[in-house]
């Protein structure tokens, strides 16, 4: 239904019509003007003259005719010229106007003292008794970084059918066990240290044995490899000794014969540590100071 000959009905959600979104409201439609000087109703037929609808207020909504594209929708404004003290949107790199920098590890302290956060391949030596598996275990575990303990009587105790106790007498399958849990233990301090792992290796090294000696260790760790030697009194080690229990603990003539032979390290140039009056956590922190030495003036070995 037309209100006028050619004017357009009113959208159904123009007022009057039911509610409609804001966006959608259309201004009523604006009546025929007839010609001031006409009095009477026009005659039927007659061409009467449509005078032009008022004039809508800014920002308001105007119908469209029939076939009449809508105007285009303007874009945001430029941007200002640049002027003093005007700076360009930040990059997304950045948080608001301050500048981020870029990633990174973040660096661990150093310590005033001791190792610190060194990676290092530690052996300590000793003889039964000596306490070195304990203490080697306990520095290991109060490192600021990455330690492991590898203990050559536990990787020589792997082998459980067959093993070749060296209490029983030293002979070639002893040896050839001994060689190899030696080179597995090198194996695996050479996989830590890749891995930026710190190892301490704890065996009972004689110094005038060549083939339970340095030159192996040397072999399958690496020359930066730092020896240690532990070696209380004797008595101190007899008194260890006889706590012991299992194929750990042996007789008291040869605990007192491989301590003789571990005094043969005295004069070789290693660090020595006699723990005869000190406790664990004692003993742990003089093998940090002593590596600490080693690492400013490593021994010749």
């Amino acid at each position: 239904m037309q209100h006028e000959a050619g004017a357009p009905l009113p959208p159904p959600h123009a007022p009057g019509h039911g509610a409609g979104p804001d966006w959608a409201f259309v201004a009523p439609h604006q009546p025929v003007a007839r010609p001031a000087a006409q009095a009477g109703p026009a005659a039927p037929g007659a061409h009467q003259p449509v005078a032009q609808a008022a004039p809508v207020a800014p920002g308001a909504h105007q119908p469209l005719a029939h076939g009449t594209q809508p105007p285009p929708v303007p874009g945001p404004p430029p941007p200002p010229p640049t002027a003093p003290g005007w700076h360009a949107p930040p990059s997304r790199d950045t948080t608001g106007h301050v500048q981020l920098p870029p990633g990174g590890p973040v660096p661990l302290p150093q310590a005033p003292e001791g190792t610190g956060v060194t990676k290092l391949a530690v052996l300590l030596i000793g003889p039964a008794g000596a306490g070195k598996t304990t203490v080697a275990r306990y520095w290991a575990q109060h490192r600021r970084v990455p330690t492991a303990h590898i203990s050559l009587d536990d990787v020589r105790e792997w082998v459980c059918a067959g093993f070749a106790d060296p209490q029983s007498g030293w002979n070639d399958h002893s040896e050839a066990q001994y060689r190899l849990a030696r080179r597995t233990c090198g194996f695996a301090a050479r996989n830590f240290l890749a891995n930026g792992i710190s190892c301490i290796l704890d065996d009972a090294v004689f110094p005038d044995r060549p083939v339970v000696g340095l030159g192996g260790w040397k072999r399958h760790v690496g020359p930066g490899l730092l020896p240690v030697v532990l070696l209380p009194g004797l008595d101190i080690v007899l008194e260890r000794n006889a706590e012991r229990s299992g194929n750990r603990r042996l007789s008291d003539e040869e605990v007192a014969g491989i301590h003789g032979r571990m005094a043969g390290w005295y004069g070789s140039g290693l660090p020595i540590i006699d723990n005869s009056q000190y406790d664990v956590p004692t003993t742990a922190r003089l093998l940090d100071d002593v590596l600490a030495r080693a690492i400013a003036s490593p021994p010749s070995w």
